[in-house]
């Protein structure tokens, strides 16, 4: 399969740079098929059947963007310095963290990064110092903190900002309204570099009436890494290496949600991914086992879905490795078919943006 065949039109104006308000307000797109019908979030509870278990990622975005100056010892014993920005993607160790870094080319192996906000042109207010101690060929560079384990989390949330997606840094701003509107009513594990962006439509009193309906919702984690931003450079799929995310299926979770496919339950994913993660904790004969570990899956048509029979997502960029893994669910042609739609009647784009609901029959 080639990359140029999960491209489409999608206009500049599609993407959404705040959320609905009430978050439940959202447009939803449901695909049955290729019946499309047009919802909102609130209507949720209608598609979903006693018995049936909603599972949800539970991480929590850390603000994980930091900026600083990079210190080098120049030949004559100087200091040089280059004003770089480091996005986290995974945790590594307790003072270890890989990063994608600007500008990357002028990173070298034992750098000093000083990270911080420079106040008065003279000195860096929440200074957080690191080493950096590998550059690979992904692009990754790791970097040592001089600070480990929660001391490394404070200062984290202290010199970071909300690590908003390119689409939406470059036309605003991060500011304080995104510490909150960048976080699910889930959220509970610090880890993430970005949301799991279907579960910001959910509110406390979606909720309530979803469990109403006797359907039951289970949590799992997967810290999502700064590699869901970056773009499909290849031509051939075949020739794409996705970066690793950690992720947990606990061992009461998952014997919670064999047992729902066993009364004939359906697992209805929030999110692409608790579905990366469910599919990767699940044999080949469709048993979700305890996971604890580091996942790169990556799915395209073709793929046999193991454990995920429903799934609620948002709209996702032309080329992605989500929209690749959305027509793998539920069609390339019927997924063609909906975000044409969906373009063409006003539905808001990207992490922001208004949900799709993508049901399969069988």
């Amino acid at each position: 399969m080639k990359t140029a065949d999960f491209d489409f039109e999608l206009p500049d104006d599609r993407i959404a740079l705040r959320p609905a308000e009430p978050r439940d307000s959202a447009r939803l797109l449901v695909v049955q098929d290729t019946h499309l019908s047009d919802r909102i979030i609130r209507d949720l509870p209608d598609f979903l059947r006693p018995d049936d278990a909603l599972v949800f990622n539970d991480t929590r975005v850390i603000p994980a963007r930091l900026s600083g100056v990079r210190q080098r010892i120049g030949p004559e014993g100087e200091t040089l310095t280059v004003d770089v920005e480091a996005t986290l993607h995974h945790r590594d160790a307790p003072d270890v963290w890989s990063a994608f870094m600007k500008p990357g080319k002028r990173i070298k192996a034992g750098d000093r990064i000083r990270f911080g906000t420079e106040a008065d042109g003279a000195c860096l207010l929440g200074r957080l110092d690191a080493t950096v101690i590998d550059k690979g060929d992904d692009g990754l560079i790791t970097l040592k903190f001089d600070l480990s384990g929660p001391m490394l989390d404070g200062a984290i949330r202290e010199v970071g900002v909300m690590p908003l997606p390119p689409y939406i840094a470059a036309k605003r701003p991060e500011d304080d309204r995104d510490r909150s509107d960048y976080q699910t009513v889930f959220a509970e594990h610090d880890g993430s570099v970005a949301a799991p962006t279907a579960g910001l439509h959910f509110t406390p009193a979606l909720l309530d009436a979803i469990r109403a309906g006797g359907v039951t919702t289970h949590a799992v984690t997967l810290h999502v890494g700064a590699g869901t931003f970056l773009p499909v450079k290849v031509d051939d799929l075949v020739d794409h290496k996705m970066h690793s995310e950690w992720g947990e299926v606990a061992a009461d979770t998952a014997a919670a949600l064999n047992a729902v496919h066993a009364r004939g339950g359906r697992i209805v994913c929030v999110g692409t991914t608790s579905l990366r993660l469910l599919e990767s904790a699940t044999t080949e004969d469709g048993v979700i086992q305890p996971f604890h570990g580091d996942t790169a899956i990556f799915i395209t048509p073709g793929y046999r879905f193991r454990a995920v029979d429903v799934l609620m997502t948002n709209f996702h960029l032309p080329k992605s490795t989500l929209f690749m893994l959305v027509s793998a669910f539920a069609g390339t042609d019927t997924m063609k078919a909906a975000y044409a739609h969906a373009v063409a009647t006003g539905y808001r784009f990207y992490s922001y943006g208004d949900g799709s609901l993508l049901l399969r029959s069988g």
